[in-house]
């Protein structure tokens, strides 16, 4: 086999790995998709059946999104 045989050979290998690769990412992808479509009706069930997360609580969750706000812009 000459060398740029050997090379297209080894091209279309690579080609095949990434191929499977982003098969198997895409597949994690419909998975992890399924389940947030899931936790979202969860929520929204809870929700509508009045159950609500203590005003404690609730206070810590706005002020922990409120000090990573400027993170976020910072990094972007």
């Amino acid at each position: 086999m000459t060398e740029q045989q050997q090379h297209l050979q080894s091209v279309i290998q690579q080609g095949q790995t990434l191929g499977e690769e982003i098969n198997k990412l895409n597949e994690q992808v419909a998975s992890k998709r399924a389940m947030l479509t899931k936790l979202q009706g969860v929520a929204e069930y809870l929700d509508q059946i009045g159950v609500k997360l203590p005003e404690k609580e609730e206070k810590g969750a706005e002020a922990t999104e409120a000090e990573a706000e400027p993170v976020a812009a910072e990094v972007e």
